[in-house]
């Protein structure tokens, strides 16, 4: 039986669910400029305003279920070059 935390997504099987992080800001500026992307255009990539972006890079806020899978989706799409990042943020559901 998989036991996640409150807070974490829900994920459907075969998909990863948000590790404990306090820290979720590293890993939205790590994945921002592995991507090249200024605040303002990894904003409307995932939907959401710069203000976001920047409240989620200086902790002020967390990024929501639904971002966190964006997220993850991208950090997927970068192939090896995300791996270490959905292994430190995400783990595998079982």
């Amino acid at each position: 039986m998989n036991i996640v935390s409150p807070g974490s997504p829900v994920t459907s099987e075969g998909r990863r669910a948000l590790i404990d992080q306090p820290d979720t800001s590293r890993l939205v500026r790590a994945l921002r400029e592995r991507t090249g992307l200024t605040q303002e255009k990894f904003a409307a990539k995932l939907g959401v305003t710069f203000p976001t972006i920047n409240r989620w890079e200086n902790g002020r806020a967390k990024p929501s279920p639904l971002a966190m899978k964006q997220i993850e989706d991208l950090l997927r799409g970068l192939g090896e070059r995300g791996e270490d990042l959905l292994r430190e943020f995400f783990r595998e559901e079982s």
